[in-house]
């Protein structure tokens, strides 16, 4: 046994790599309609680890040790649920260890995981419905943590999950593989929320943390399996792990050693990750053997383009913006017009850039409510030589992020502006 302590830290990241998957293997031994018993099975597991842990140091593997501690608690769940069988119970006892067993062989323990992506993704749940499931179940959020990534309330989020908590138990839904054109129905979803789970800890809510690697670890984990998987692999899929791939491989340059944010053109691009970097290469290839041009498609090589300049003054911004012009073909979020302008920016049309921003439809709302907006706005003020704008704006941004990363930057710059004055 290693005699570590079990901190809040690593029973948290082990909760995220492990939760999903018992309540996958739980689900498919139990089904749906057992849900709330199954998510208290995993919820012990974890009580029950964090309480002998502390009295006897940390295991030397722990995710075996939870796993078997569910598939314990999971005998004793199918005692519960058939309690009124004719059998005794030393025969129910022989029987449940081997229905259990087979379900926690390493390859069925993976099969279990896209079998309950499918099933979040049901077509009888609403989309935003089959988002915050799949969040939840498979990939262990907390309901604020949900909130946060769908911009939503809390209140709003648990009235979700209760109605297709309730959706799936009800009809019974099947953990399954889906197959023909209910395959690719449910394939938009499936993506969608490993998009958000990255996206989530690329660019983190929590205050206290820039990055969440754990959270885009897991992301690209699953987007490996549906890129590879001979039932589920298409060119979208490819396209979606190339630029997970390609965002993850810039992970160690994004921040300091005091967790302070570093901008691309201040990155130290030796950090770069380039085995990293070349799977992504490898699959956005992949991805382009087929007919089709997705979001997923033009975001990979929009982070190509980048990955393939040595320094930032290298970089092909005319290919870029021709990038986002066709990005803006499929989706015209606001987030992608913020972007599109700094590539404007950076050819050196800066007055051009900020009109971009201002032209954002709804843009005053956004800079009160989301920090990017009045933060990039203050930035290229700054770049304008336009101090009291600047200023302005930074302040903005500085009132209503979260981000103890962010908020240093901002005050950062601030200060500058300040000194020149």
């Amino acid at each position: 046994m290693k005699q570590l302590e079990p901190t809040e830290e690593f029973i948290d990241h082990l909760f995220r790599q492990q939760a999903g998957k018992m309540v996958a293997v739980l689900s498919h031994l139990a089904g749906f309609k057992h849900l709330h018993l199954i998510e208290d099975v995993v919820q012990e597991s974890f009580i029950s680890a964090f309480q002998q842990w502390k009295l006897k140091g940390v295991p030397e593997q722990p995710e075996a040790w939870l796993m078997k501690t569910a598939k314990n608690k999971a005998i004793d769940l199918l005692r519960r649920i058939n309690y009124h069988t004719r059998y005794v119970q030393s025969q129910q006892s022989r029987d449940y260890t081997e229905q259990v067993t087979q379900f926690f062989h390493e390859y069925e323990i993976s099969d279990s995981e896209l079998r309950m992506i499918f099933a979040c993704c049901h077509p009888s749940l609403k989309t935003e419905d089959q988002i915050a499931l799949t969040l939840k179940l498979v990939f262990s959020f907390s309901i604020n943590e949900i909130a946060r990534a769908l911009v939503l309330t809390e209140t709003v989020v648990q009235k979700r999950m209760n109605r297709a908590k309730s959706l799936l138990a009800n009809q019974s839904i099947p953990l399954e593989i889906p197959a023909g054109q209910a395959l690719q129905d449910r394939m938009e979803s499936v993506r969608t929320v490993l998009y958000l789970l990255f996206n989530e800890g690329y660019c983190s809510g929590k205050a206290d943390e820039m990055i969440r690697k754990d959270l885009c670890v897991e992301a690209m984990r699953c987007a490996k399996i549906i890129a590879e998987h001979k039932s589920v692999a298409d060119p979208a899929n490819q396209a979606l792990l190339a630029l997970m791939c390609l965002h993850a491989s810039r992970f160690d340059s994004r921040s300091s050693n005091e967790h302070g944010i570093i901008l691309l053109e201040e990155q130290n691009r030796d950090l770069w990750d380039r085995e990293l970097m070349g799977m992504g290469f490898y699959y956005l290839n992949m991805a382009s053997s087929g007919e089709i041009l997705t979001r997923y498609h033009l975001e990979a090589a929009i982070a190509a383009e980048h990955c393939k300049a040595s320094k930032y003054g290298d970089t092909n911004w005319q290919q870029l913006l021709q990038w986002y012009e066709l990005l803006l073909r499929i989706d015209t979020s606001p987030v992608i017009l913020l972007n599109r302008s700094l590539v404007i920016h950076a050819m050196g049309e800066t007055e051009k850039a900020i009109q971009a921003i201002l032209a954002i439809p709804g843009i005053d709302m956004l800079i009160h409510h989301d920090p990017q907006y009045s933060a990039v706005l203050g930035y290229l003020y700054m770049k304008h030589s336009d101090t009291m704008k600047a200023k302005d704006y930074l302040q903005k941004a500085l009132a209503i992020t979260d981000s103890r990363a962010e908020k240093e930057l901002l005050q950062t710059r601030i200060d500058q502006l300040s000194t020149k004055n």
